[in-house]
């Protein structure tokens, strides 16, 4: 797979993340994309780290929550 393909499937994973998180509590698509992109789980996806980037959206968008929460 080129680099170009790889970009393209991380920016689709990640508006589908944004979605999963709008979705799923409630939040404006601003502050979904400003929860997942102040992240340090969203770094590790696009890092590649641990391979989640193979997790579903779900289950990240849980996570980067999480995440958020605990930051608060």
């Amino acid at each position: 797979m080129s680099e170009d393909s790889k970009q393209i499937m991380r920016s689709a994973q990640c508006a589908r993340i944004i979605l999963c998180i709008c979705e799923m509590y409630g939040v404006s698509i601003d502050e979904a994309t400003d929860i997942y992109y102040n992240s340090e789980t969203a770094d590790m996806i696009e890092e590649g780290v641990a391979d989640l980037h193979c997790r579903s959206d779900k289950y990240l968008a849980e996570e980067i929550w999480k995440e958020h929460q605990e930051t608060k």
